[in-house]
């Protein structure tokens, strides 16, 4: 079979699979997660019928990787990052070394090497990046207090994995040497430095340089009009951060994807890209469930009972109250503490790179990656429901003073400060709210009579266009307005559909009337739409998806050429009047 027929039949089979269980599961009430990794396991080695080709399926999961996460780094603000980095960088490290020192202490106990105990702690303790924005996304989470926290916390526990993988020979030599050699010592900090360097080098090349350099090929890319160029410019740029950092820095294409996403983020045009990345996203994310899915061995969960319990207890107990206590006593919310413990209680694609990776040194044998592999398919299918006993468990706590208390012990201070910042945000959202907003669709001479008619009136327009230069010289202004097409529902949103009055579509182009006038119905259902069309018989249709006025071009053009007509006819006739009788006062 040639190569791009395999891979069309493993993406074929694959997403037939993965839509099929996926199905079936949400009919069940359960995650569709679930679902794609049973039909991964189907499609896997150790069942009968079709077997796909992992290695091939596993690289196509990278990209499913690499667009998850610059996709997370558009929508987070270095801001958010840096306000969450007190808790995310001690409560990663306190959760993450208790769970390593846990993990080992049982991999020991049953009968494992020193190596292969600390391979295996280490491999619990790090929590799946995939699965984790996929939960926080599906409960609605990505962007609030908690959600920001718990993304700190990932982008440390990667920052942590990173070292790790560097300083995994240095282990191997500590190992072979004894933990008092002096060569081995000086070869962990040699690494260490090395690792930090590169982790910096990365930082400036990304974020400094290409903070420049990205919005300048983009507002090159929009000046063209071109939604393929613009869609690959943003693919261009994802794969290539992610791949650069792999290659040049010795890091995961997770972090270089996600660097990546916050440059673009930074730029007029980041909620276009994110309305772009998201089928992509979408699709792909569902090659990584299917890869995993293919890795589970049944027989290793009848041959290693005991370790496979151990390791899930690990995860789903000893990860969650350490970092639920970590939180607790940094002094967030039992909400948020909740909702981070929750959230960390799997292990995924990162575990299976530090296994792969010390079984390459020797240090772990196969038990190990097993282990890991099969806690990993348990926890990550357990984990959406867990996600979503998460307001359950909070009512519950809310319902118990003495809970409520400790918990509350150490967060009143903070509280307090929460409190005032609420207040601050809630007031500034209600004056949003209050405010008298109109988004105007298209910045030609319509948009432009539209939008100056609105400021007459005391309200506010926002604009959205597709003229990177026109969004520029608006924002200069002192005007709002967001590059993008209309129809995405990312651009709406980020113009603040939720809380606008109307929406007044000033460019005829139908398809995208009606693609906006629909997502902007679904995020508001009391807007007003105003819209421009060219022809009469487009009218019902518009009416029936809720367009409140139709200005019709042809309706327009009849009326003004049949009011021209009858004026210039005026016009003749008086001309032709005056004409007769200065011929008859001649005569």
């Amino acid at each position: 079979m040639t190569p791009h027929i395999e891979l069309l039949t493993i993406l074929t089979i694959g997403f037939v699979f993965a839509l099929l269980f996926g199905y079936i599961t949400q009919k069940l009430g359960l995650s569709s997660i679930v679902g794609y990794l049973i039909a991964g396991f189907c499609i896997g080695p150790m069942t009968p019928g079709v077997v796909a080709d992992y290695a091939l399926t596993a690289q196509l999961a990278e990209a499913g990787v690499i667009l998850l996460m610059f996709g997370v780094g558009l929508h987070f603000n270095l801001d958010d990052l840096l306000s969450v980095k007190g808790v995310a960088i001690t409560g990663a490290i306190v959760q993450s070394v208790a769970s390593t020192m846990f993990g080992t202490f049982l991999g020991l106990h049953l009968g494992l090497s020193l190596g292969s105990s600390i391979i295996l702690g280490l491999g619990l303790s790090v929590a799946s990046t995939v699965i984790l924005i996929r939960v926080l996304t599906d409960n609605g989470v990505i962007g609030s207090v908690q959600g920001n926290v718990v993304v700190g916390w990932l982008i440390v526990e990667d920052i942590f994995t990173v070292l790790i993988l560097v300083l995994l020979p240095s282990l191997s030599s500590i190992l072979a040497m004894g933990f008092g050699s002096e060569s081995a010592l000086i070869g962990i900090a040699k690494n260490v430095g090395i690792a930090i360097l590169r982790l910096a080098g990365l930082w400036v090349i990304v974020m400094e340089i290409g903070g420049r350099f990205v919005p300048w090929i983009f507002s090159r890319i929009a000046k063209t009009r071109s939604q393929e160029l613009f869609t690959l410019a943003v693919l261009v740029i994802a794969f290539a951060t992610a791949i650069g950092a792999s290659v040049a820095f010795s890091t995961s294409f997770a972090l270089g994807a996600f660097l990546g996403g916050m440059v673009v983020g930074k730029t007029k045009m980041s909620h276009q890209a994110a309305s772009d990345m998201l089928p992509l996203k979408d699709s792909f994310a569902v090659l990584f469930f299917l890869s995993v899915g293919m890795l589970l061995d049944p027989r290793f969960i009848i041959n290693y009972p005991a370790l496979i319990i151990a390791c899930i207890g690990v995860i789903l107990i000893i990860k969650p109250l350490f970092a639920m206590i970590a939180v607790t006593l940094l002094g967030y919310s039992p909400k948020t503490s909740l909702t981070v413990a929750a959230g960390l209680a799997q292990i995924g694609e990162f575990s299976f790179i530090l296994a792969q990776v010390a079984k390459s040194l020797g240090l772990a044998g196969d038990e190990v990656y097993n282990a890991i592999v099969v806690s990993a398919i348990v926890t990550i299918t357990l984990n959406p429901t867990l996600f979503k006993q998460v307001p359950k468990i909070e009512r519950f706590v809310m319902k118990h003073e003495k809970i409520l208390k400790v918990l509350n012990y150490f967060s009143q201070r903070k509280n307090k400060d929460i409190e005032k910042l609420n207040a601050l945000a809630n007031l500034k959202k209600e004056q949003e709210q209050n405010a008298k907003r109109a988004i105007v669709v298209g910045y030609g001479p319509t948009g432009q009579s539209v939008t100056q008619a609105l400021i007459k009136k005391g309200w506010t327009p926002v604009i959205i266009d597709t003229n990177i230069d026109t969004i520029i010289t608006l924002n200069n202004e002192g005007l709002m307005a967001f590059y993008g097409d209309c129809s995405r529902r990312e651009v709406l949103k980020a113009a603040g559909i939720q809380n606008a009055s109307y929406l007044i579509i000033t460019v005829p182009i139908l398809s995208a009337t009606i693609d906006a006038a629909i997502e902007a119905n679904i995020l508001n259902p009391s807007i007003r739409i105003l819209v421009r069309t060219r022809f009469l018989n487009n009218g019902e249709y518009l009416k029936n998806i809720g367009v409140a006025g139709i200005a019709f071009e042809e309706e327009e053009v009849s009326k003004g050429l049949t009011a021209l007509l009858l004026a210039d006819m005026r016009k003749q006739k008086r001309i032709k009047e005056k004409e007769l009788k200065k011929s008859q006062d001649k005569n």
